[in-house]
Order: C-alpha cells, then sequence, then structure tokens
C-alpha cells in the first residue's frame, strides 16, 4: 500500500511533465516564388539594335562578295541607338557589339 502511495504520484507527475516534450513539428508556408530574371531595358535595346544592324551589314558583305569584316563597319564602332537616359554607355557599347558580331554572322552565312 505504501508502494503505491508513492507510485500513483510519481506516475502522475513523470506523465505531466513528459506532455510538455511532445514534439511539435511547424510548418513554414513557402513565400512566393523569386522574381524571374528580366533584361534591363538598356541592354534589352542594344541586343535588338546590335542584332538588327549586324544581320543588315553581313547580308549586305555577303550580297556584294565582300570578305568578312563585321569589325569594319562603320555601325559597329558608333553603335547607334543609344540613349543616355537609359543608363551608362559602356554596358550598351557591349552588348550592341556582342549582339552585332551575333547577327553579322548570321546572316553573312546565311545560318
Amino acid at each position: 500500500m505504501k508502494l503505491s502511495r508513492i507510485a500513483l504520484p510519481l506516475t502522475a507527475a513523470v506523465c505531466l511533465l513528459t506532455a510538455g516534450c511532445a514534439s511539435h513539428t511547424y510548418y513554414v508556408p513557402a513565400g512566393p516564388p523569386p522574381p524571374g530574371y528580366s533584361v534591363p531595358p538598356l541592354i534589352a535595346r542594344a541586343d535588338s539594335a546590335g542584332f538588327r544592324a549586324g544581320s543588315e551589314a553581313g547580308a549586305r558583305d555577303a550580297y556584294n562578295r565582300v570578305g568578312h569584316h563585321p569589325q569594319r563597319d562603320r555601325s559597329f564602332h558608333d553603335t547607334p541607338g543609344y540613349d543616355p537616359a537609359m543608363g551608362p554607355y559602356g554596358p550598351y557599347r557591349d552588348a550592341f557589339r556582342s549582339s552585332y558580331l551575333r547577327g553579322y554572322d548570321q546572316s553573312y552565312y546565311r545560318r
């Protein structure tokens, strides 16, 4: 009897104290997906203008049977279409010339 007087309160105390130790997993809902990569307007304009100018020059040189010399064209050096309000000149120039060469090659070699 003496054992049950001690065992019952001890068992009850253990049950009450260990109930708070149960693991409750909390799941945080996922946030919105990150925004997609977008090309800055300055670079988009340079890509468009450069590819168009390069395509025209490449087709003209192929038709006239002039050698493959895209870097001798005036448009390659002048990089037309730049608007200072859109941003710095350096990135525009680099994107324009890269697109120009790509357009020139596609038109010259008819790819």
